[in-house]
């Protein structure tokens, strides 16, 4: 509304005022423009010569009554105002001469191939060592240095929408421009700066491209010599001591730089393979800028020989130098360009895993219910081991202990095939996300909808399996201990304070909120060593390590290391969310945050074990029921928090529309309006639910097409 207000305003000050205004700015804008231009001095210091040129700009770029005016708009006054400069020194001669020879002076003294071949590029050759450089470059800017073209280009366009108004001028306006700034002496000087920048780019591509990490995921058969970047050495040499318009060699160097960056899209197709380094993708990226950047001023090297005009492709380059630098400037884009290639393969190393943990029919159900009851039964004895912890104890040590025993019984578990509930959301959701990548089509939205419904009923099932097994296992425990001993698993005091630590409420949806982070992190950690893994090729060199092939045989040691591949992920996951459960809430407390766990399985057990220690007299206290409370939010949270945050990793990594998540959303709201029950439990037409969809759907399917049409 505020701004509504003041655009009117100013609407109805230019309506009063009319012409009167644009001529009182124009008048003011001479008075300053002549000011600013009598500063001009071809015999000041190099210093003295650039902080004028940087005044100059920010003269260009400043416009006290575009404030309120859309992007589009101050890019027009930017180039009103480079017109009207160029029109005043036209006007003025003595002027313009002092003006050329300044701005001609001061581009001849400074050093050029730094602006072509460092500009808006990687500088340090390692992830950690660029990460390092900007942070320090953002906390401690650097002073303008002396005779540093690259430097003083950069600090005269601060603002990265300074590259859309530049490419807006238009050709006759930067024609004028180069003849104030360039005479032939300067343009030979920066045309053999050109090839001294080619060379350099070239030099690093080749660096990475011949190094054997790079070689081996690109297919290292080939010998060194025959490989595209040695052969882009010969050629763009080979261009570049012709010294003139040579169309073969030209089309030769565009053609290697094609297969170069060919090269590089196969390495990022056997990453899967070879698995994920971030050292290596940002290499792999840097390569790529660099040969863009080469593509960029072999084409303006190109126009130039050729007696072309090369006005277009100097706005282009310049215009891509202002962008490529603040791209580069920024810490953020470093991390996600380098950390997004890793996380999405993750993602899909877990999506692999998830789909063995969706149900999609009755049979599949069933088993996920079997295998929840054995990871049940086994919790059960855990909860009786933790139990078995002296309280007392010092804080890290029963940390510890727990870490421990949540080890042995999740892989326990593992080994017996069971399921632990809410284990499963960090390795479906990516599933989930993959499919949501390819949706186009109202089929691909039915799809989707019923495997949203199957996996949201394998959760279920996994939830109940655990439930259903743990409270009659624990009970039957309480009874046998009750026989031998006489005695109860809880005194009184410790199961009242179990009871009031999982009520509803107190502070159990926090704590359930938090567990459900922890197991995202364990899916994490798996992931990360099954990427480690394939990075190592351990599964090679287990297979043909010398003593374990000599002690087992060629087969089985093939077998064996085909097992520790497939295995590897799920015990380092059960590790980290042992370590996470045990010892997280220990450390966390050691620096004053006091946070706890509450996993839907254990808590259901601790429950079990304080009933049956207080007695059925349980059942009708206030006490009971908000605990009972308590383990159907810290079920939920579990899953809804693990899920959700597994689901926005997957959805960033593959890079899904806003768009197309609410469409999904609002048909699964929908569905789950009209069919709540089969969230939960199979139906017997499984067939039919999965490829007949309800009016609802229809709908929300054609509000999908439609969207995707208008692009909306």
């Amino acid at each position: 509304m505020k701004r509504s207000l003041l655009r009117a305003l100013v609407v109805w000050r230019r309506f009063r005022r009319g012409s009167l205004r644009r001529h009182e700015q124009q008048l003011h804008d001479d008075s300053q423009a002549a000011a600013l231009l009598s500063r001009a001095n071809p015999f000041a210091s190099w210093n003295e010569r650039a902080n004028w040129m940087l005044d100059l700009a920010e003269w260009l770029r400043r416009d006290p009554g575009a404030l309120l005016l859309d992007d589009g708009a101050r890019r027009r006054i930017r180039c009103q105002r480079l017109r009207s400069l160029l029109d005043w020194l036209d006007a003025h001669r003595d002027v313009r001469k002092l003006v050329q020879a300044t701005l001609q002076k001061t581009l001849r003294e400074a050093a050029g191939p730094e602006l072509f071949c460092a500009t808006g590029l990687p500088r340090e050759p390692a992830f950690v060592g660029e990460l390092v450089e900007r942070v320090i470059k953002f906390l401690l800017p650097r002073p303008l240095p002396t005779h540093d073209l690259s430097a003083l280009f950069t600090a005269m366009f601060p603002d990265p929408a300074d590259a859309g108004w530049l490419l807006d001028l238009d050709r006759a306006s930067l024609a004028r421009l180069g003849r104030l700034c360039i005479d032939e002496s300067i343009a030979h000087a920066y045309l053999k700066q050109i090839d001294e920048a080619l060379i350099y780019l070239m030099t690093q591509v080749i660096a990475v491209g011949v190094g054997p990490e790079f070689r081996q995921r690109a297919g290292g058969s080939l010998p060194l010599q025959a490989t595209p970047f040695m052969a882009l050495r010969r050629e763009t040499e080979k261009y570049l001591l012709s010294g003139v318009s040579d169309d073969a060699a030209l089309r030769s160097v565009r053609m290697l730089i094609a297969v170069c960056q060919a090269q590089i899209d196969r390495v990022y197709e056997h990453l899967d393979e070879y698995g994920v380094s971030v050292s290596l993708v940002y290499r792999i990226e840097r390569m790529r800028a660099q040969l863009q950047r080469m593509g960029r001023l072999i084409d303006l090297r190109a126009s130039v020989l050729s007696d072309a005009q090369p006005a277009g492709q100097v706005q282009a380059l310049l215009g891509d130098l202002i962008s490529a630098h603040h791209h580069r400037s920024s810490v953020r884009e470093l991390v996600r360009r380098s950390f997004s290639l890793l996380a999405r393969k993750m993602v899909e190393r877990n999506a692999g895993h998830g789909e063995h943990y969706i149900a999609r029919n009755r049979v599949e159900y069933r088993a996920i219910l079997r295998a929840a009851g054995i990871g049940g039964a086994v919790t059960a004895f855990t909860v009786l081991g933790k139990l078995a912890i002296l309280a007392g104890a010092v804080h890290f040590l029963e940390g510890l202990l727990a870490t421990l025993l949540y080890a042995a019984s999740f892989l326990l578990i593992t080994g017996l095939g069971g399921v632990l509930a809410t284990k499963q959301p960090p390795v479906t959701a990516p599933a989930l996300a993959a499919r949501m990548g390819h949706l186009n089509s109202r089929e691909g939205l039915r799809e989707l909808l019923a495997e949203i419904t199957f996996l949201l009923r394998s959760q279920a099932a996994a939830v109940f399996g655990n439930v259903m097994t743990v409270i009659p296992i624990m009970l039957l425990l309480a009874i046998a201990l009750f026989g031998l001993t006489h005695g109860t698993l809880m005194t009184p005091t410790k199961a009242h304070a179990t009871l009031q630590s999982l009520s509803l409420a107190g502070v159990t949806p926090l704590f359930a909120a938090f567990t459900g982070v922890l197991l995202w992190l364990s899916s994490l950690a798996a992931g990360f060593a099954d990427n480690w893994f394939a990075l190592r090729r351990l599964r090679p060199t287990i297979a043909h390590h010398r003593r374990v092939v000599h002690a087992l045989g060629t087969a089985r040691a093939e077998r064996l290391a085909h097992w520790i591949e497939g295995h590897v992920a799920g015990v380092a996951g059960n590790l980290a969310l042992a370590m996470l459960l045990g010892m997280g809430p220990v450390l966390l407390q050691f620096f004053g945050v006091p946070l706890d766990v509450r996993h839907v399985t254990l808590a259901t057990g601790a429950l079990t074990a304080a009933l049956a220690s207080i007695g059925w007299e349980a059942l009708t206290t206030r006490e009971f029921w908000l605990a009972g409370g308590g383990i159907l939010a810290i079920g939920l949270l579990n899953v809804a928090v693990a899920f959700a945050c597994a689901l926005l990793l997957a959805l960033r990594a593959r890079d899904v529309p806003a768009r197309t998540r609410r469409v999904v959303f609002r048909a699964v709201l929908r569905r789950f309006a009209a069919s709540p029950l089969s969230f939960l439990f199979p139906a017997r037409q499984e067939r039919a639910l999965r490829l007949t969809p309800t009016a609802s759907e229809k709908n929300v399917s054609v509000e999908h097409d439609d969207n995707a049409r208008t692009g909306s």
